[in-house]
C-alpha cells in the first residue's frame, strides 16, 4: 500500500498532474488526492488549476465536465466504466426532444448529466447551488429542471416554483429506507438526520438538515451534536470522521436488508491500483466532441459565474 502511494506521488510530480476526488470515493482515494470535494468544488478547482494532467477520481460525467472546462489539459479517469445511474436516466436524445417540446422554457440541468445533455442546457447546477441559481431567475420564469426529480421536487417545495421536471433519479439516494431510519432514530434518539436532496421526500421529511454533500459536512462540523444519521452515499463518512473524530456518524441503510450502508458501486471502481495505472499509462483519457463541448461549456460557465456572484 505505502509503495503504491509513493509511486503515485512520484508519477504525479513527474507529469505535473493533480488528483481530484469526490467525497463518495473510498477513503484511501480521498487521502491521496490533492483536492477532495463535491461536484461544484471539483469544477471550480479544475477551472483554476495549472496542472498539465488532471486525474478525476469520481464518475464519468465528472471527467467530461473537467475536460469541457479544461480542453487544453489531459483529463484521465481510473476506470471508464464508472458511470452514473442519474446521468443514465436522462438520455441526451430524449431530453433534447423534451426540451424542444417546451420552447419557451429555460433549461436547468443538474451536473450529473452527460456532456450532450449539458449542450442543450442553459445553466448547470449542483446540489450546492441549485436553489440559489433557480431563485436567481424571475419568479414567473418557465423552467425545465432535469434530470433528478427528487432534487427538483425539493427545490419546488422550498421556493414555490413550478418547474417542469424530468423523471430521473439516483439509484443510491432512491434506496434509503424510511422504516430503517425511524428504527435508527429510536435507537439513537439524540442523533440528527442529515439528508441529501436527491433522496425521496419521505426521507427528507425525517431530516434535521437537508443539503449537498459539502453542506452536510459543514453542518456536522458546526453542530454541537455528537451523533448523526447520514442519508447520502457513505463515502462522505470518511471526511466527516476525519474532521470530527469525537463524533459518531451512522450511515442510513437502504431497503436491502443485507446492507448496513448505501454505496455507489460506480464510485467504488476507483482504486489505488487503477489510479497508478491511469497515471503511468495516461489512459483512460476523457475526450469530448468539440461541437458538444463548445455548447456545453456555456451552461457550465454560466453556473460558475452565477456561483461566484452569489459567493458560493
Amino acid at each position: 500500500m505505502n509503495e503504491l502511494i509513493t509511486a503515485i506521488d512520484k508519477l504525479k510530480k513527474e507529469k505535473n498532474a493533480v488528483i481530484l476526488a469526490h467525497y463518495y470515493t473510498e477513503g484511501e482515494i480521498q487521502d491521496i488526492a490533492d483536492f477532495v470535494g463535491d461536484s461544484l468544488a471539483l469544477a471550480q478547482w479544475a477551472a483554476k488549476t495549472d496542472a498539465d494532467v488532471i486525474v478525476m477520481c469520481g464518475v464519468h460525467f465528472m471527467g467530461e465536465t473537467t475536460k469541457i472546462i479544461c480542453p487544453d489539459k489531459k483529463v484521465l479517469v481510473p476506470d471508464m466504466n464508472a458511470g452514473c445511474s442519474l446521468a443514465d436516466s436522462c438520455p441526451a436524445d430524449k431530453f433534447a426532444e423534451f426540451v424542444a417540446s417546451h420552447p419557451d422554457h429555460t433549461v436547468i440541468s443538474y451536473v450529473n448529466t452527460t456532456a450532450a445533455v449539458k449542450a442543450v442546457t442553459d445553466v448547470v447546477v449542483t446540489s450546492t447551488n441549485a436553489r440559489q441559481i433557480v431563485e436567481s431567475f424571475p419568479a414567473d420564469e418557465k423552467i425545465i429542471f432535469g434530470p433528478d426529480r427528487n432534487l427538483g421536487n425539493y427545490i419546488n417545495s422550498i421556493t414555490g416554483r413550478k418547474m417542469i421536471l424530468w423523471d430521473g433519479a439516483c439509484h443510491v439516494h432512491e434506496q434509503f429506507s424510511v422504516e430503517k431510519i425511524v428504527e435508527l432514530k429510536k435507537a439513537h434518539p439524540d442523533a440528527l438526520v442529515l439528508a441529501h436532496p436527491e433522496c425521496k421526500s419521505t426521507i427528507l421529511a425525517l431530516a434535521d438538515v437537508v443539503g449537498s454533500t459539502a453542506a452536510l459536512l459543514k453542518a456536522a462540523i458546526k453542530s454541537d451534536n455528537k451523533e448523526f444519521i447520514v442519508a447520502t452515499e457513505s463515502g462522505i463518512l470518511h471526511e466527516m470522521q476525519k474532521q470530527c473524530p469525537e463524533k459518531t456518524f451512522i450511515p442510513a441503510p437502504p431497503n436491502d436488508s443485507t446492507c448496513a450502508c448505501n454505496e455507489c458501486s460506480f464510485m467504488r471502481l476507483n482504486t489505488l491500483e487503477k489510479l497508478y495505472n491511469c497515471l503511468n499509462d495516461e489512459t483512460p483519457e476523457i475526450l469530448v466532441d468539440e461541437e458538444v463541448s463548445g455548447k456545453a461549456i456555456k451552461s457550465i460557465k454560466r453556473m460558475l459565474d452565477i456561483s461566484e456572484q452569489l459567493g458560493l
